[in-house]
């Protein structure tokens, strides 16, 4: 209770810097209207808006594994815990495409500032929770708040930047889109076993503090935001609603579908119709209605649809291999959590090579569509050779396949970025930046649960597939096989145990064929995922021809 008591004063505090440095900049300004794009302070309105964003992106992960802790905290089983998860990815998917609208209604630095510092009471209140349903709702407001930062980011950052430099923009607004999945596990492993995993929501606070700091400066709502603003505007309920379910019971599917197996569930089956019917009648209401919440009319140009359409590729791939390496670490090379986050690591630095160039090649006029196809080829070659690892494969061997899956994704990621929102008006632009990134919500979840649930099938296929091609008898014959007949084969000591150690020689053989069959099926899913991606690589072809400019819409 005292420490909920001490984060309201801190609350308190907070809003008083805000409203203090809010009318410190009203003496220093003019009085005329904010400037549409104050490229002047572009790099400062980019980092205020990406310390807000990288928080979103990794709050989805740096709690994962702090949840046996939570387990233990709260007396909960491993059901209950892991709805400390899905209720953030739930609010946080309906909200997101709702952050256009609601920005254009109430402005955009107004909603950014107000996401923020809800954003950080929330965490506060996270870290703080004394029961499993605290936390839980606790996470569902820290979901909903943390929504608007990503779509408002990339709006504030395509504005703030000139259109020749909107590439380099969309770099700097990847790297902490795509990074932060990846150090969240590897970061709250190491808090969680060092501090707690409280602290986990703890390190929130200041970031976030200083993030609405500099956005209480820095960042300005351009001229078409204050008119939208002043226009009358109908509240679309109906609408509303009919997204919160849609999208809301389809993200509890996806998230939970897998522990219920599936279709054989009831909820799931009912959750999915009601899902699907809720979208339908969604998408023909916001047809009709005069003032929507979704600017669907922006499907309708080819420019936005076909870099949407290779992103949601890229992001399945990407977010699917974000599961599968650690698993594989892990379970089957024996890593500790913080190795395997060590493992993981050097994608990172491939991803700021990848988008830093990107950046830099754009800005100084060159045609970057060709670097998608490029990036794509990378991305195919680097998710091949992950279907190529063994048992002993080695660390070296990890890392190049990390740093090249990091360039890959680097290469594509700021290009298709800046392309997708470059066609579009600016007075859209919050409406298109929505649209950009439910997709890429819905595909990120979309590729965890495909690959969690290949994960599962192709294992179970694999070790079907070797029990029924393995006897004792072959268990014998390479018990007497030499080492140097058959390098690296495991020793069953079954001739020396068939009296005394009958029944454990047989439980040994068991343990090896389950590792095989595991190992054959992240095999297989690696090699799908490259499939997918080398699917792709002519898709720079169909990309606007850039010349070093984002586009014509503005």
């Amino acid at each position: 209770m005292g420490e909920i008591l001490a984060l309201l004063v801190l609350v308190g505090k907070l809003k008083v810097v805000s409203s203090a440095l809010e009318q410190i900049r009203d003496r220093l300004t003019d009085d005329g209207p904010a400037p549409a794009r104050p490229s002047s302070h572009k790099w400062s309105v980019a980092i205020a808006v990406m310390l807000g964003a990288t928080l979103e992106v990794l709050d989805t992960s740096i709690v994962n594994v702090s949840l046996p802790h939570m387990q233990g905290s709260f007396s909960a089983s491993r059901d209950e815990v892991t709805w400390i998860v899905t209720s953030y990815i739930v609010t946080n998917g309906i909200m997101i495409p709702l952050t256009g609208w609601i920005s254009a209604r109430f402005g955009r630095k107004r909603y950014f500032l107000f996401s923020v510092v809800v954003f950080v009471i929330a965490s506060g209140l996270c870290g703080a929770a004394a029961s499993l349903t605290q936390i839980v709702v606790f996470r569902l407001l820290q979901g909903a708040a943390g929504a608007a930062m990503i779509p408002s980011s990339q709006a504030i950052m395509m504005e703030a930047f000139p259109p020749e430099e909107q590439s380099l923009a969309m770099s700097v607004w990847g790297m902490g889109l795509l990074t932060s999945p990846m150090l969240g596990p590897t970061l709250g492993g190491w808090i969680t076993y060092n501090w707690s995993w409280r602290w986990n929501f703890y390190i929130n606070l200041p970031i976030g503090i200083l993030a609405a700091v500099m956005v209480t400066i820095f960042v300005h709502d351009p001229e078409h935001i204050r008119k939208s603003q002043a226009a009358a505007r109908k509240i679309d309920y109906i609408g509303i609603i009919y997204l919160a379910l849609g999208l809301g019971l389809l993200q509890i599917v996806l998230d939970r579908g897998q522990r219920s197996d599936w279709f054989s569930s009831p909820w799931v089956c009912v959750s999915i119709a009601v899902a699907a019917v809720s979208l339908v009648v969604l998408v023909v209401h916001e047809l009709r209605f005069p003032e929507p919440i979704l600017d669907l009319s922006i499907l309708r140009l080819p420019l936005f649809d076909i870099p949407v359409t290779v992103i949601l590729a890229m992001i399945l791939a990407v977010y699917g291999m974000n599961l599968l390496n650690p698993l594989f670490f892990q379970e089957l090379l024996d890593y500790s959590p913080w190795k395997s986050g060590l493992a993981v690591l050097p994608r990172g630095f491939g991803t700021l090579i990848g988008m830093l160039l990107i950046g830099q090649l754009s800005r100084r006029g060159f045609d970057i569509r060709w670097l998608v196809g490029v990036g794509f080829v990378v991305l195919t070659y680097a998710l091949w050779s992950m279907g190529e690892w063994t048992l002993d494969v080695s660390i070296t061997t990890v890392r190049a396949a990390m740093i090249l899956s990091g360039l890959g994704s680097g290469l594509i990621f700021p290009a298709l970025s800046a392309a997708s929102l470059a066609c579009v008006e600016k007075e859209r632009m919050g409406y298109a930046a929505s649209l950009f990134n439910m997709v890429r919500n819905t595909g990120s979840a979309i590729g965890i649960s495909l690959v969690s649930n290949l994960l599962n099938s192709r294992e179970q296929i694999h070790q079907a597939y070797l029990t029924e091609h393995f006897t004792p008898f072959d268990a014998w014959r390479l018990d007497l096989m030499s080492p140097s007949r058959m390098p690296g084969s495991p020793h069953f000591g079954l001739v020396q145990g068939l009296v005394a150690q009958h029944a454990q020689g047989f439980g040994v053989t068991y343990q090896t064929i389950q590792r095989q069959a595991s190992l054959l099926a992240y095999n297989d899913i690696y090699r799908m995922l490259a499939m997918i991606v080398a699917l792709f690589v002519p898709a720079f072809l169909l990309l606007k021809k850039t010349a070093g400019r984002a586009g014509g819409a503005h």
